[in-house]
């Protein structure tokens, strides 16, 4: 699976809008968090066709429908995280902001 990291730290594409997940979605694509032409097309501002992750991957039937409100979470690496959503709406929950309750 190919990663941005830069300084340490890897492009998460999350979308927090309202409406349609990115990964939650198609939880059984974690490739689509990290994709560098995704990270690339959202860094150049959203600007011409998203890229196609059926096309690249080899899969049938990624919903694409959150990516147009992708944004980048910079992660350090290494960092355990799991991806949230209510209503389409993503966020990121971090290992080490997890507080377990033992029975």
């Amino acid at each position: 699976m190919e990663k941005v990291v830069r300084n340490g730290k890897v492009a998460v594409l999350v979308s927090p809008g309202f409406g349609a997940g990115w990964y939650t979605w198609n939880r059984e694509h974690p490739e689509c968090l990290y994709d560098a032409d995704v990270v690339a097309w959202v860094e150049g501002g959203k600007e011409g066709p998203m890229p196609d992750l059926d096309d690249k991957y080899g899969w049938s039937g990624f919903f694409d429908g959150g990516g147009r409100d992708l944004i980048i979470y910079w992660i350090d690496q290494g960092e355990q995280f799991r991806v949230d959503e209510y209503d389409g709406s993503e966020s990121l929950v971090f290992s080490s902001e997890e507080k377990w309750i033992t029975a």
